[in-house]
C-alpha cells in the first residue's frame, strides 16, 4: 500500500471550497478529473471511503476493457443527482481525488460551516464547464461531467496484465474470497470470450416482440424479476429489448422480489456528452447494482452502475411481509457466464430505439 493514500474504510472529511478551488485548473478539473456542482452540499462533510478508484471499467471507449485511474476513491454510496446537468438521471458515483478530502479519525461530527464567499468562488469555477458546448438544456449542449472527461482522467489497462487485479485484493477493495472467486471466474470466461465461445443472454427474435401491456410502475412498488429463461424470451438474437441491453450483471437478479427506484427518462450519453432521452420505459431496482463480478475484461469495478429494466421482465407483487402475500424471495438465479455490452443501450447494429 502507498503510504499516505486513502483505502477502504478510512473516515475522511471533505475539504473547504476554498482549498478545493485551488486544487483546480481554469477548467475546474483536478488531473481531468472535474469537480462538479452536485458535489457541494458535501462540503465539510465526513463520510467512509468505500473503494479506492484504481480499476474502473470503460464505457467510452467500447473495449471491455478496464482503466486506471490514480488517487482517488469513493465515498460511501454518494452519487450524482443530475442537478447541474440538464437533470441527468444515471445516478453515478461521484470520485473524489484525494486532495480534496483529509482523513479523520471519527465520523460523528458537525458539517464544517462554509463561507459564502468562498462557495460562490468555486461556483464561479466549475459552473462554467458542465457544458462542452451549447447553452441551455437544448438537444444542442454537449454535457460535460466526470463520466464523460473519464477516459482523460485516466490510463488504459491490459485485460492480460494480472496485477491491477491483485491490487486490488491489497488495496482492500475486495477480500479474499470475492477475489477468488472472481478470479476463478474470470480464469475460463477471458479465453472464452477471447475464442468467442462465451455465452451472453440472448433470445431468438429477429425484432423485439410487441410491448406488453404497461405496468406503469412507480418508486416504492414491489416486483419479482422475471427468470432468465422468460426474459430471454423477450430478447433479440443480439440481447436486447426494443434497444435496451439485457447485460450479463443482471442475471443474478432473476427471480429476486425488489423495491423500484425510479423511472429513467434521460441520461448524458458517456462519449458524446448529448442527453440520451428513452422512447420506452427504463426502470431502475433498489441494490440492482453492477457488482464488477461478471463482466470480462472488467472484473472489480467499484462503480455500482445501475441497469435498466424493462418491465417486461419485471412483474408487480405485494410488499414482503403482507399477510398472504404469494411471494417469496427467490434464491439468485446461476450464472452461466457471459460477456457484457460496453453499454446497456448498445443496440449492436440494430435500428431500434431506446
Amino acid at each position: 500500500m502507498q503510504e499516505g493514500s486513502l483505502y477502504r474504510g478510512d473516515i475522511v472529511e471533505v475539504r473547504s471550497s476554498r482549498e478545493i478551488l485551488a486544487t483546480l485548473d481554469e477548467q475546474g478539473a483536478l488531473g481531468a478529473m472535474s469537480f462538479m456542482p452536485e458535489m457541494i452540499p458535501y462540503l465539510g462533510r465526513r463520510f467512509t471511503v468505500s473503494a479506492r478508484a484504481d480499476k474502473i471499467c470503460d464505457t467510452i471507449g467500447s473495449t471491455l476493457r478496464s482503466r486506471r485511474m490514480t488517487d482517488t476513491v469513493l465515498l460511501d454510496d454518494l452519487r450524482c443527482d443530475g442537478t447541474a446537468h440538464g437533470g441527468c438521471q444515471a445516478e453515478c458515483r461521484i470520485y473524489w481525488k484525494e486532495a480534496w478530502l483529509k482523513k479523520v479519525d471519527k465520523l460523528s461530527a458537525p458539517a464544517v460551516a462554509q463561507n459564502a464567499a468562498d462557495i460562490a468562488a468555486l461556483r464561479a469555477r466549475i459552473e462554467p464547464n458542465v457544458r462542452a458546448s451549447g447553452e441551455g438544456e437544448g438537444d444542442d449542449v454537449r454535457w460535460k461531467c466526470q463520466v464523460t472527461e473519464a477516459n482523460r482522467a485516466s490510463a488504459p489497462l491490459s485485460n492480460t496484465d494480472p496485477r491491477p487485479y491483485f491490487n486490488e485484493l491489497l488495496s482492500g477493495n475486495v477480500g479474499p474470497l470475492t477475489f477468488v472467486e472472481v478470479m476463478l471466474r474470470a480464469a475460463y470466461m477471458q479465453p472464452m470470450h477471447r475464442f468467442k465461445i462465451l455465452r451472453w443472454p440472448k433470445g431468438p427474435n429477429v425484432k423485439s416482440p410487441p410491448r406488453p401491456e404497461p405496468l406503469n410502475l412507480q418508486p416504492g412498488e414491489w416486483v419479482r424479476v422475471k427468470s432468465q429463461e422468460a426474459i430471454e424470451a423477450t430478447l433479440t438474437t443480439t440481447g436486447n429489448n426494443r434497444g435496451l441491453h439485457f447485460d450479463i450483471e443482471m442475471v443474478p437478479f432473476c427471480n429476486q422480489v425488489m423495491q423500484v427506484r425510479g423511472t429513467v427518462t434521460q441520461i448524458i450519453e458517456e462519449h458524446t456528452g448529448r442527453m440520451l432521452r428513452f422512447r420506452n420505459e427504463c426502470i431502475k431496482l433498489e441494490d440492482a447494482v453492477c457488482s464488477g463480478k461478471r463482466s470480462t475484461g472488467r472484473f472489480f469495478c467499484p462503480r455500482k452502475i445501475y441497469p435498466y429494466w424493462r418491465e417486461a421482465w419485471l412483474e408487480r407483487v405485494d410488499p414482503p411481509g403482507v399477510p398472504n402475500s404469494k411471494h417469496g424471495r427467490g434464491a439468485p438465479a446461476k450464472c452461466p457466464g457471459g460477456e457484457a455490452a460496453a453499454t446497456q443501450w448498445e443496440a449492436s447494429g440494430s435500428d431500434e430505439r431506446i
